[in-house]
């Protein structure tokens, strides 16, 4: 990651924290005194976390923290379950031999950083993670739609490794997503992958203590 990203990231969960609140004005100086950089990088880590939806930017009046509705997150997480499992299951069609076996090869390493509790790397691996199985699809219709809404979910599906125990499951639910595109079984890369966005939703909740406005499907 880069030191913009990783700044960006420190931001985003100052924000979920509660550290910053809705309607807070990010300052860019205040921002560079508080994490110990220059101007720039800031200026960068702004710039992402706005693509995110988090934060707003306007012209002459900066960063404002953005109030993000339970309601419009849920939508978030149901479009990314349903895409992602749409992922899942075109990659264990036409992923090829190599392909499947650098996932592999990335699993592995990630159950490594899980059993070590390293949230940041494990973290920077789920994207890699996630990302290879959107490519997997050789659909660049679907690999950009898939992009652009992990990068609007990315604080908070960040933030769900804080919950106590979820690197492991975590890593456990990309198992049984992985198995199943091994053996090409497309129905079940499907059915794992959103039961996987379902938890990954869930975890999030659990920390934040916000609630679905409505009830989840199976």
């Amino acid at each position: 990651m880069t030191r913009a990203e990783r700044l960006a990231g420190e931001i985003a969960d100052a924000i979920l924290s509660g550290e910053f609140v809705p309607g807070a004005r990010l300052d860019e100086q205040g921002l560079a005194d508080r994490y110990g950089v220059s101007r720039t990088p800031v200026r960068e880590a702004l710039r992402l976390l706005a693509t995110t939806g988090l934060i707003d930017m306007r012209p002459r009046r900066g960063a404002t923290v953005t109030q993000i509705t339970s309601e419009h997150l849920f939508e978030l997480f149901v479009a990314m379950g349903e895409i992602e499992a749409t992922c899942a299951r075109l990659s264990a069609l036409g992923m090829s031999p190599i392909e499947r076996r650098r996932l592999e090869a990335l699993h592995e390493r990630m159950g490594d950083m899980a059993r070590a509790r390293n949230e940041d790397s494990y973290a920077e691996a789920n994207v890699a993670f996630h990302s290879a199985i959107y490519a997997g699809t050789h659909n660049s219709a679907l690999v950009e739609i898939a992009t652009n809404l992990r990068r609007r979910l990315s604080p908070f599906r960040r933030a769900q490794f804080r919950a106590p125990g979820r690197l492991a499951l975590s890593h456990a639910e990309h198992e049984v997503v992985l198995l199943a595109i091994l053996r090409g079984d497309a129905a079940q890369a499907h059915a794992a992958m959103l039961r996987h966005v379902n938890l990954v939703e869930d975890a999030f909740e659990q920390l934040s203590g916000t609630q679905p406005p409505r009830e989840k499907s199976a």
